[in-house]
C-alpha cells in the first residue's frame, strides 16, 4: 500500500494538536511567535516525509522552533505517530502544498529552510514544480530573513545540477556546494540524516548538498 493512500489519515490529521489547523487563515503569516509562545528562531522543512530529520533536529535544538511541511496526508501521519511516541514542544506540522508558503509565513519570518530529497519532477515541463527551482527560490526569498540560509540535500545528481544552475538567475549565492557530503568529515559533523539519506548512502549513492543565501 502506498503511504499516500492510507484510509483515515486526513481525519487523524484534522484532530491532531501537532498540526497547525489554522495555518491557511488570512491572519496566519507573522503569528508564529504567538503559535509557539516564544520568540525563538523559526526553521522549516518543506517536504518533510515521515519526519525523522525535523523531529531529530527539534530534539537536538530546543532553542529553535521547527515547522514540518508535508503535502501527503498519509506521509504526515507517520510524523504525527512519531510525535505521539516522543512529543516535542518546539515542533509543529502543516499539511499543505509548498506553493502556498507565502500564505502561511510572513515576510522575513523564517530563519532557515531545509529541502531534503525533494521530488525531482524529471520531465522538463515540470521544472517549475521542483522545490529548488527559481520559481520556488522567489517564494523563499520573501519568507526568509535577509541573513537566512537554505540547505538542500539530494542523491539525484541531475536535480542537484539543475538546482545549482538556478542560483545565479534567481539571485542566490552558494556558501557550500558538495557532491559527496558523506566524504567530507567537516560537513558531516552534526549532519542529521533523513530516511532517504540513510537508504541511499547505504547503497553507496553520493549525497549532494548546498547551503545558499542571497
Amino acid at each position: 500500500m502506498r503511504l499516500r493512500n492510507i484510509t483515515g489519515s486526513r481525519e487523524v490529521i484534522a484532530a491532531s494538536h501537532y498540526v497547525v489547523q489554522e495555518a491557511l487563515q488570512p491572519d496566519c503569516p507573522g503569528t508564529w511567535k504567538e503559535i509557539f509562545g516564544n520568540d525563538h528562531p523559526l526553521h522549516i522543512e518543506i517536504g518533510m516525509g515521515k519526519g525523522k530529520f525535523i523531529h531529530t533536529m527539534a530534539k537536538m535544538h530546543p532553542e529553535v522552533n521547527y515547522v514540518g511541511i508535508e503535502k501527503y496526508s498519509s506521509v504526515l501521519l507517520r510524523a504525527i505517530q512519531k510525535m505521539e511516541q516522543e512529543e516535542l514542544g518546539n515542533l509543529k506540522f502543516l499539511r499543505m502544498d509548498a506553493e502556498d508558503i507565502n500564505k502561511v509565513f510572513g515576510p522575513g519570518e523564517v530563519d532557515r529552510i531545509y529541502l531534503n530529497f525533494s521530488d525531482p519532477w524529471p520531465k522538463d515541463r515540470h521544472a517549475k514544480r521542483r522545490l529548488p527551482s527559481r520559481e520556488f527560490l522567489a517564494r523563499y526569498d520573501v519568507v526568509l530573513k535577509q541573513e537566512g540560509k537554505l540547505e538542500f540535500k539530494t542523491d539525484n545528481r541531475q536535480l542537484f545540477d539543475f538546482a545549482v544552475a538556478e542560483l545565479e538567475p534567481a539571485g542566490w549565492k552558494a556558501e557550500i556546494i558538495t557532491y559527496d557530503l558523506h566524504g567530507d568529515s567537516d560537513l558531516m559533523e552534526g549532519n542529521v540524516m533523513t530516511e532517504y539519506e540513510e537508504k541511499f548512502s547505504a547503497l553507496g549513492n553520493p549525497i549532494c548538498k548546498y547551503v545558499i543565501y542571497r
